[in-house]
């Protein structure tokens, strides 16, 4: 077998943590995107490692029994919502396999309870943000593709295809956000058509509409925020204003100015229009300020029931000291400190930060501390004399992990109970084998909180041995 080779008829057995399917051919172990157990399928090699190869998939000749057809008409070009073509129940299970093979198998731990996963209530429109792309160069059709292109309308409003940061897909509906979202997108959509805006074309730089975002809240607030390449009132302010018109329960519309190369938001200035600069949302008794920079658990329902685990885990009796490390907003310090006698917690954006203050205020809360800064540079011994040892802490660092210097301070520290929050249980996995050692691993509980990916979050009960 060699780059390039094509494998045929290949029964694929398992699942990876990526949500590849996993076969095996003379004793090699191949990863195929858009695969799953139970599949047999010609395969192509497009990489070859000395212990593993990767594989496209041609075409299926055995369809694996949990297959259904993608309920979305952008599947297999948009990027997103890449396990559509399985049943919901099937996804599940896959999650809680990827899970356990994760801290079982990769980091061979002992887990004393093992959770079924909580499951949603809406597996489609249930996030509370979207960010579209508006784009010159938008993705043919392949009826499109093969005919005269010099008449076709490029321009786009919607996502970028998979691996193609100049490519967009125009979408029409997308089953993420409830309405008003695909209203709004499609209006001004349609509006910037009609009145000949520029869209803008990432490879040579020109063109006026960048991006639109759009949240909601569970108190059916809205917020709706665009992103122009350059300042020009006469054609952003009747933009504007026929947003504003057309959909007058927006709470907050705002704007900012991007002229860099890359489409992030965290240093652009952002400028309110009309209405207010945030929107509020309300998790079980706690209300959060939400600006269009926020960082923010993007699904509120499962984000509640999150929340309500990490609370049941913890075991608070109002006298002890929760330190929150990778606090951001501090939703979560936030939600506990009614319990407990102080939260301190620990961000690296200095944003956040400052909303994390502000939520404690909106919520009546004084018990609680934010500092900004580098985890592993703010927790150390002398931090920790200062502001009292932690009896419970919380870590929900991002897709990477925790450095292996937090880690080591976390031991030095030893508080009695930690519980780990992490979207990605390989790098959590790795974590727990650093704190296996001085920590029983007591009980695990996955959840899902994106329906038809294969992202996956997991929360693990510690508590110090001895």
């Amino acid at each position: 077998m060699k780059k390039g080779s094509l494998i045929e008829n290949l029964p694929v057995t398992q699942i990876a943590a990526e949500g590849k399917g996993i076969a095996r051919y003379e004793g090699m172990v191949i990863f195929i995107d858009d695969a799953v157990p139970g599949d047999v399928a010609d395969v192509r090699i497009v990489e070859k490692r000395s212990d593993y190869a990767t594989g496209k998939l041609l075409q299926l000749k055995q369809q694996a029994p949990e297959r259904v057809a993608p309920f979305c008409s952008h599947f297999g070009t948009c990027g997103g919502c890449k396990w559509q073509y399985l049943q919901y129940p099937q996804q599940a299970a896959y999650k809680q396999q990827i899970t356990e093979e994760a801290l079982k198998r990769v980091g061979k731990l002992h887990i004393e309870q093992i959770n079924p996963i909580i499951t949603p209530q809406l597996t489609q429109y249930y996030r509370n943000k979207m960010e579209f792309t508006f784009s010159a160069r938008r993705w043919l059709l392949p009826h499109e593709a093969e005919s005269d292109q010099q008449h076709i309308d490029r321009r786009a409003l919607g996502f970028h295809v998979k691996g193609m940061y100049d490519r967009v897909v125009n979408l029409t509906h997308c089953y993420l956000q409830d309405n008003p979202s695909n209203q709004i997108r499609n209006e001004v959509y349609q509006y910037c058509i009609n009145h000949n805006l520029s869209f803008y074309d990432i490879k040579t730089r020109s063109g006026y509409l960048r991006n639109l975002l759009i949240r909601t809240s569970t108190l059916g607030q809205l917020m709706v925020v665009f992103a122009f390449a350059f300042d020009k009132p006469e054609w952003h302010n009747p933009l504007l204003e026929f947003t504003l018109n057309r959909f007058p329960q927006i709470t907050s519309l705002q704007y900012a100015i991007n002229g860099k190369r890359n489409d992030m938001w965290f240093d652009l200035d952002i400028v309110t229009y009309a209405g207010q600069d945030h929107i509020t949302e309300q998790l079980g008794h706690r209300k959060y300020k939400i600006g269009a920079k926020s960082f923010f658990q993007t699904n509120s329902h499962q984000a509640l029931k999150l929340y309500q685990i990490i609370e049941e885990m913890a075991q608070l009796n109002g006298t002890q000291t929760i330190y929150d490390l990778y606090t951001g907003t501090g939703s979560i310090g936030i939600f506990l400190a009614g319990n407990c006698r102080q939260v301190v917690g620990i961000e690296e954006v200095e944003a956040a930060i400052e909303d994390a203050r502000y939520n404690a205020q909106l919520n009546g809360i004084e018990n609680a501390q934010f500092f900004a800064g580098d985890v592993r540079k703010i927790l150390t011994p002398d931090f920790a004399r200062q502001h009292g040892q932690p009896d419970v802490l919380i870590t929900d660092p991002p897709r990477a992990g925790m450095h292996p210097d937090v880690v080591k301070e976390i031991l030095n520290l030893a508080p009695p109970r930690v519980v780990y929050v992490s979207c990605n249980p390989v790098t959590q996995a790795r974590d727990l084998q650093l704190m296996a050692n001085q920590y029983h691993i007591r009980r695990i509980q996955p959840i899902d909180m994106f329906p038809h990916t294969y992202h996956i979050e997991n929360v693990a009960l510690l508590e110090l041995k001895g």
